[in-house]
């Protein structure tokens, strides 16, 4: 009895301590909770904070100074140390009845221009009455940028100040219209410095391009050559051929010719050997026989008197 008893006060508290145990990883787990949730509204406040505060300070800085002589100035205490090479002005030109508000070129040493950017700028005192989105400002933005022969467009606003999506960064609208970015203020610069470098970088690679290019065209005109040369050649093979054919034929008629001389002369020879043959069997009485005048003719000659007839 006493050990069924010890036994079950035993898993008692084994359990009680194993419930502790859970307890205090659940409180520990609570706490990291909460830290964790305090934390995240901590920094939430934070970012709320300090946009309140950039748009207090720059609230106070419109005060006798627009946003485009904001990011002017902003641009210009960098321009000789970062943009000494750039172009970033005013546009002036109201050709096509509407401008942008700044223009920004660069270009390299050879004078090539690898990025270009049409600048709009929005405050909401530039939009007095109802509030303007900043939507309502990309269709002509685009058209701006059109006209001017520029790549990028950025539309540096503080319209819908409470906007999340406007509060978070850098906004890509090229969904709407190509190469097309919403800013606040604070990102003029960096993104500036952020296209202008991804261009400049590009620039390497049009390079490499171009010459690739530039060798194909090489590649293209050897072939040309080596075709010009295949043909050239063929086209005297060709006729030197037809020469080499006439040439044997000319050598085989020779050979020929001067075969039949050949023959011919071998006839003459062998006429020549019976003619010597002949004249080497010749004799006086051959000669004389059944002529009786020569016989005795050759029978004086030979006793020196006279033959007397008969």
């Amino acid at each position: 009895m006493n050990e069924a008893l010890g036994s079950v006060q035993k898993e008692r508290d084994d359990l009680q301590r194993d419930l502790q145990l859970k307890e205090g990883e659940q409180k520990i787990y609570e706490a990291s909770l909460k830290h964790q949730y305090e934390t995240q509204i901590s920094d939430r406040d934070e970012t709320i904070e300090r946009l309140k505060d950039m748009k207090a300070k720059l609230s106070t800085k419109m005060v006798g100074e627009t946003l485009e002589q904001h990011c002017e100035i902003e641009f210009n205490k960098l321009r000789a140390t970062a943009f000494s090479s750039s172009y970033f002005e005013k546009d002036n030109d109201a050709k096509s009845g509407s401008k942008g508000d700044y223009i920004f070129r660069d270009s390299d040493d050879g004078g090539t221009e690898f990025v270009s950017i049409m600048f709009e700028m929005k405050n909401e005192s530039d939009t007095p009455g109802s509030k303007k989105k900043n939507e309502e400002f990309f269709k002509e933005l685009d058209k701006d940028r059109n006209e001017k022969g520029c790549e990028y467009a950025i539309l540096v606003s503080l319209l819908e100040p409470e906007n999340d999506l406007y509060n978070s960064g850098i906004v890509d609208v090229s969904h709407r219209y190509p190469k097309m970015y919403v800013i606040r203020p604070q990102f003029f610069i960096p993104m500036i410095t952020v296209l202008r470098d991804a261009a400049r970088n590009s620039l390497s690679y049009k390079a490499e391009l171009a010459r690739v290019k530039e060798q194909n065209v090489d590649i293209t005109t050897f072939e040309d050559d080596l075709d010009t040369f295949k043909t050239g050649f063929a086209r005297n093979y060709d006729l030197a051929a037809k020469k080499f054919k006439t040439a044997i034929e000319e050598i085989d008629k020779t050979i020929d010719h001067l075969q039949k001389t050949k023959e011919a002369l071998l006839g003459s020879e062998n006429n020549l050997r019976l003619a010597n043959n002949k004249a080497e069997d010749l004799s006086i009485k051959k000669l004389t026989r059944g002529n009786p005048t020569m016989a005795a003719k050759f029978a004086e000659l030979k006793t020196g008197e006279p033959e007397v007839e008969q």
